[in-house]
């Protein structure tokens, strides 16, 4: 069953068409992005998803592997979970070094780090979930460098987030990577637009 905050085939532009707007498209999400990711430490940055950034996820994908209708169907499979449902933010975060090799032992240590997310806003503070697809820790307690993480707010959470100028920080306390970040003004607004 659909919902408005889920993409379908009906929302996505035919390929040519999107070929032809693709620079127009990629400049838009560019500028739309800027205000929507932050950084935790010096390793993690969070990347915060909506309709918009999942649909050019989208038409990105099909512009690029040219799969047409059967590839459609898994992008949106993909992708539509990542869709804040209104009274949530999702974000994609990342653990990003360059060297392999100290990548590798960063990411040995971080076992489980998807768990400890979180917001704090006051006196309140929001638990991220990590998305359920499949488990981003291995046995091994090996951390993927890619995350995917919900944050469900309630109503009073919600309106503290829309306050503006109201304090939100985020950040991670996994014992190996305890690092927290105030979100600009700016990224509080643009953030406060994903809620119903």
């Amino acid at each position: 069953m659909s919902n408005k905050h889920e993409l379908t085939a009906a929302d996505v532009l035919p390929w040519a068409d999107y070929a032809k707007a693709r620079p127009e498209h990629r400049k838009r999400h560019t500028e739309r992005k800027r205000n929507r990711r932050i950084e935790v430490g010096p390793y993690v940055t969070f990347y915060f998803e909506n309709r918009d950034t999942m649909w050019f996820q989208v038409q990105e994908m099909l512009h690029i592997e040219k799969g047409g209708e059967a590839q459609l169907k898994d992008e949106l499979a993909a992708y539509n979970p990542l869709v804040p449902q209104g009274r949530e933010l999702v974000a994609t975060f990342m653990i990003e070094i360059d060297d392999p090799l100290r990548r590798a032992r960063v990411l040995a240590g971080l076992g489980g780090i998807e768990e400890t997310a979180f917001f704090q806003i006051g006196g309140e503070k929001i638990a991220g979930l990590p998305e359920a697809d499949q488990d981003r820790t291995r046995e091994d307690g090996k951390a993927s460098s890619v995350q995917f993480v919900h944050f469900p707010f309630t109503p009073a959470q919600i309106a503290a987030f829309r306050e503006p100028g109201a304090q939100v920080i985020l950040g991670l306390s996994h014992p190996a990577y305890s690092h927290m970040a105030v979100a600009s003004e700016a990224s509080r607004a643009e953030l406060a637009g994903d809620f119903d």
